[in-house]
């Protein structure tokens, strides 16, 4: 299937590369396909991707693992919003979280508290609000990041 993207052009992906939302994206819930994209100029793969839609070019979204910025994140939701995915567990489960990039990059935030839960087995996934009171939907990436450097260099 061939895909005009945001950043990178006509890509061609098979079907296995393409995972539904059911329930779209908070603000996008007319788009329901999507894929991840990463930057194949680098060496290795990156840890910040695209969530990008492959019905809407224009929508591609920022997005990054939640161990990459905070080691501890364990987000707790209800069981029936996840249930629709399929069973899940620790070799088909892809967690993201949405960023929004700044032009500072120090004010660069990542939303703990709306991950989007992914099964990769069904290509299946579901963006739902967490229950935990701690997770902030603008989680500061850079302050994480430095504090996880501090913590390695003791």
């Amino acid at each position: 299937m061939l895909v005009k993207t945001k950043y990178f052009g006509e890509i061609d992906l098979s079907d296995d590369k393409i995972f539904k939302l059911e329930n779209g994206l908070m603000g996008f819930e007319e788009y329901t396909k999507y894929t991840l994209l990463f930057d194949s100029e680098k060496e290795q793969p990156g840890n910040i991707m695209w969530l990008q839609s492959v019905e809407e070019q224009g929508l591609a979204l920022p997005v990054i693992n939640p161990l990459v910025i905070k080691k501890d994140y364990d987000p707790k939701v209800n069981d029936e919003l996840i249930k629709p995915l399929g069973e899940l567990n620790e070799e088909n489960l892809c967690i993201l979280l949405t960023m929004t990039i700044a032009s500072d990059l120090q004010k660069t935030t990542a939303n703990l508290k709306a991950p989007i839960i992914i099964n990769t087995d069904t290509n299946v996934g579901a963006q739902v609000i967490c229950e935990n009171t701690d997770y902030e939907v603008r989680y500061n990436v850079y302050d994480a990041i430095q504090k996880m450097k501090e913590g390695a260099s003791c």
